[in-house]
């Protein structure tokens, strides 16, 4: 591991008199497989959306690659010296939008699905080539940009050629069966040229052949594409054959984290989570 990739900070995210996520502190090295576990609505997607923009924390900050992306501090008010002498308070807050995050070098998945529904396989791809274009509004419209256009659009062939969708690159994507949904949807994260890819329960809905397959491709793109993969997922065998280390998340505190063999072990994670099925 050569340094830190993301760093979660002190976060909170309150909606109203609910608190999804309390003082959350966590690290992931560059290159690690890194998953969050937990039951449902311990927070788990709530720090995801956290992380990539979608939710402002309530309080709390986000580090990207060394530097603070994302901030919010309204009860630690901090004292600034104006000009003019007198000393007042102020807020610090970052707040950037998805679409900048992404430009950071961040991509996701969704626990749901989220396809273009009428376009196809390769357009709903090459839709993602758009945060990594040059060309302006003008530029775009009239196609003045035909050198960019043609190795995007190679870039996407090679994309679908790596997760083995090229042969249906014309089809709607909604024509796919569930298991190549799931892998169109991560090749247009990777569209998106992240260092740092998010996946939010990427096997669920998923037969134990497909999970199988998904846990081999996750490693194989991680290595491809010099990749490192925040992860959320139930499916315990991905999460135990794949993971570096894991953290554990109940009711929106953080109760636990270390290797999966200590995760395994462990009587608070058992005694929350671990005990129960999958399907629980």
């Amino acid at each position: 591991m050569s340094g830190n990739m993301l760093k979660i900070e002190n976060v909170t995210m309150q909606f109203g008199g609910v608190v999804a996520v309390e003082n959350l502190n966590l690290e992931i090295n560059e290159g690690e497989i890194v998953a969050l576990i937990g039951p449902n609505g311990a927070g788990k997607t709530t720090a995801f959306n956290v992380v990539t923009g979608v939710y402002q924390p309530t309080n709390g900050a986000v580090w990207f690659q060394g530097e603070k992306i994302i901030e919010n501090h309204p009860q630690g008010k901090m004292k600034a010296q104006y000009k003019g002498g007198h000393a007042g308070e102020y807020t610090q807050v970052l707040a950037p939008t998805p679409d900048k995050v992404t430009r950071l070098g961040m991509a996701r998945t969704f626990q749901n699905i989220r396809l273009w529904k009428s376009q196809t396989v390769f357009d709903n791809v090459l839709i993602a080539k758009h945060c990594r274009t040059t060309s302006n509004v003008f530029s775009a419209t009239f196609r003045l940009n035909r050198k960019e256009e043609a190795a995007q659009r190679a870039n996407v062939l090679e994309l679908l050629e790596v997760v083995g969708l090229a042969d249906v690159k014309d089809e709607l994507a909604t024509s796919l069966p569930y298991g190549k949904q799931r892998r169109l949807e991560i090749a247009r994260a990777l569209a998106a040229e992240p260092t740092l890819l998010l996946l939010d329960e990427p096997a669920a809905g998923m037969n134990p052949q497909e999970t199988e397959e998904l846990t081999a491709f996750i490693g194989e793109i991680r290595d491809r594409f010099h990749l490192t993969v925040f992860l959320i997922e139930h499916h315990m065998n991905l999460v135990m054959n794949i993971s570096e280390r894991i953290y554990v998340l109940d009711f929106g505190k953080l109760i636990a984290q270390g290797t999966p063999s200590e995760i395994q072990r462990n009587k608070r994670v058992i005694d929350a989570y671990l005990g129960v099925t999958e399907d629980a």
